[in-house]
């Protein structure tokens, strides 16, 4: 008789404000995850280190594991190329989804977990249906289910937003990418 395999999600993560609200609630309902920070999309590196810090930062004050992946803005720089004026919401954002969340489709596919998810489209600012064919393509890719749980219903972005004042979190003013001409 074949076993079950436990229910394992990883939770792709962009930055500890928009994430803090989810992984509360998940680990207030005891759901076993993991937060995986991979956005070789932000500049510059002190800024994705800074991030990165925050999001660990509140993983570890509740004793959720915490992964991250190299990062690697050159190879961001080089799939977007030619989109550098792509509005928010745009052919860019399609791009950049798509990367991280093939590398987090990955990433999950070869360390056991079951299904992975994103908080990539909690915010207003982006598009939750870009977010989402972005993610089913990588677990198509990476034969991995991917959770199509909208985290922002609810008052998901309220309640993370309450919960980044109240652990004082960094909030950084923009996503990460931003045109080379302000490099």
């Amino acid at each position: 008789m074949a076993t079950m395999k436990k229910d394992k999600l990883l939770l792709l993560s962009c930055c500890a404000p928009c994430s803090i609200g989810v992984i509360h609630d998940l680990y207030t309902q005891g759901v076993d995850f993991t937060v995986l920070f991979y956005n070789p999309n932000i500049r510059p590196e002190s800024e994705y280190i800074r991030r990165r810090d925050e999001n660990k930062r509140i993983c570890d004050e509740l004793g959720v594991p915490f992964m991250e992946l190299a990062y690697d803005n050159d190879s961001w720089i080089q799939a977007t190329r030619g989109f550098e004026n792509e509005p928010e919401r745009g052919k860019r954002c399609d791009i950049c989804f798509l990367l991280r969340l093939r590398g987090a489709a990955r990433f999950a596919r070869e360390n056991g977990f079951t299904r992975f998810s994103s908080v990539l489209g909690i915010s207003r600012y982006k598009d939750f249906e870009q977010v989402c064919r972005a993610g089913q393509q990588a677990a198509e890719e990476e034969n991995i289910p991917y959770d199509l749980t909208n985290w922002r219903k609810n008052g998901g972005e309220q309640r993370a937003n309450d919960l980044a004042r109240k652990h004082h979190l960094y909030r950084q003013n923009y996503c990460g990418c931003h045109p080379r001409s302000q490099e």
